[in-house]
């Protein structure tokens, strides 16, 4: 679903949105404001106008309540068929501080015309080989499905309690959660909890003829 948006709702759109990617949580208004650089009374205001167009929801009595509507996107990402945000880096040996966006990949640069596309997905770069034995390599792309709640023995990008992501295949068991990596080099990791970012769905791995 594309809409049109003023710039500064655009900028109010996709800082919710890198929040959320990045975090795991949405900005409050005052967050919001500090970041724009104006008044929390005119971040309101754009805000509730972002719901009314449908790119935003908010949940009542929550400090952190935005989150994008499903199957939101601008009009300029929308257009560019065939092409994920390329939002950073994930550990696949030790996990990393956090994952920032940055650039876009383009499906049809590395494997040609794409059609079609899911919405709520978006690709990140694999840093090391715990995940070797389930076909992830070093350098590999994975294509996350956004969501927040995984089944057992699915491959997740999980949000670690410290701030760390990392991806691993997530195990939810009595009094605890594994996250198990997928070569015998590297220990699980045992969180009484963690946050899902979201669950791969495919790799994508050029070859250099």
């Amino acid at each position: 679903m594309s809409m049109t948006l003023t710039p500064q709702q655009i900028r109010i759109f996709r800082l919710v949105r890198d929040w959320r990617n990045t975090r795991g949580y949405s900005p409050t208004m005052q967050e919001l404001a500090d970041e724009l650089g104006i008044s929390k009374v005119t971040v309101f205001e754009h805000v509730e106008a972002l719901v009314e167009k449908g790119a935003l929801v908010r949940r009542p009595n929550k400090a952190r309540s935005l989150a994008i509507a499903d199957e939101a996107a601008l009009p300029d990402e929308q257009a560019r068929a065939g092409a994920l945000p390329l939002i950073g880096r994930i550990a696949a040996g030790h996990p990393v501080e956090k994952y920032e966006q940055q650039e876009t990949l383009h499906l049809e640069t590395i494997f040609g015309p794409r059609r079609g596309q899911r919405g709520n997905l978006f690709a990140l770069q694999v840093d090391g080989m715990s995940m070797r034995d389930e076909g992830i390599l070093d350098g590999d792309y994975v294509i996350v499905e956004q969501r927040n709640v995984a089944r057992n023995g699915e491959r997740v990008v999980a949000l670690l309690p410290n701030g760390e992501t990392t991806l691993k295949t997530f195990f939810r068991e009595k009094g605890h959660i594994r996250l198990q990596p997928a070569n015998p080099e590297f220990e699980p990791i045992i969180v009484d909890d963690c946050a899902i970012q979201g669950v791969i769905v495919g790799v994508l791995r050029r070859y250099e003829g």
